[in-house]
């Protein structure tokens, strides 16, 4: 099941804005609702644990800014995340929730992105080749740091145009940064397992929807939350994020020729 953290980290292939379907639910205005949700509809910490259990531990639940949704903060490989789950506790939803007339996010979700700073640019020494899948020319001189995960879509098809990319550029080295979202739960140990092994054909093997090794205690977490911990403190919160040889950071899918211009 996929939902969101949301520290404004976003995949850019599962964002869910949803202002306007569950702004008012048809139960919320049926006949004889007192406009007090919580007369009606409640939900406890240990439901939420029991709903989540497979995501990770609840540490609170409460209203959430939209009627009609409970609002989750769960934790997930040491981190923190906000999510959504339906009054009637079927549907867990990822996302920010946004508040039409500001158009600014409201909720949890939003107060975490607070406290993200997005950047623009990052300091090319500050990238680490430590902890990388390499496409590519390992020698090349121009390098390129791509942030991505190994469950959404939109990194599947980058995934694909850097192939080409690389093809392109034989004086170019591709760094890949598995960076697993909080709104897949299953990256996490993907991560850890592809990169224990080094293994791109792995990588390869997650994005086509395959199955993949289960993780071990031999899989170390240490990398992956070294690459987790990295983005998040440079306001990289989407996937697949792209880092130039120059430090310019590009949010989101882009095919090989684009890629190419931008290397120029």
């Amino acid at each position: 099941m996929s939902f969101a953290s949301n520290l404004t980290r976003i995949c850019t292939a599962c964002v869910t804005l949803f202002i306007i379907a569950f702004a008012v639910p048809a139960f919320a205005m049926s006949e004889g609702c007192s406009g007090d949700c919580a007369s009606c509809h409640s939900i406890t910490l240990q439901e939420a644990s029991t709903l989540l259990k497979a995501i990770g531990p609840v540490k609170e639940v409460k209203p959430a800014p939209v009627r009609g949704l409970y609002e989750v903060t769960f934790e997930q490989a040491g981190q923190s995340g906000v999510a959504y789950i339906d009054y009637g506790k079927k549907h867990i939803i990822a996302g920010q929730v946004f508040d039409i007339a500001s158009r600014q996010p409201v909720g949890g979700a939003a107060q975490q992105a607070k406290k993200v700073e997005r950047k623009e640019r990052l300091d090319p020494a500050s990238l680490s080749t430590d902890h990388a899948l390499v496409m590519g020319n390992p020698k090349g001189k121009k390098k390129l740091f791509v942030f991505t995960d190994p469950e959404c879509p939109y990194c599947a098809k980058a995934h694909a145009e850097l192939k080409k990319l690389a093809a392109l550029e034989p004086d170019l080295a591709i760094y890949i940064k598995l960076y697993p979202l909080k709104m897949h739960p299953k990256a996490y140990d993907k991560s850890r397992v592809i990169l224990a092994r080094g293994s791109l054909d792995l990588l390869d093997k997650s994005f086509a929807g395959e199955q993949l090794p289960a993780a071990t205690d031999k899989d170390a977490r240490k990398p992956v939350e070294e690459t987790i911990k990295f983005a998040e403190a440079n306001g990289l919160l989407s996937t697949p994020t792209l880092v130039l040889p120059d430090g310019r950071i590009m949010v989101g899918y882009k095919d090989a020729k684009a890629m190419q211009e931008l290397l120029r």
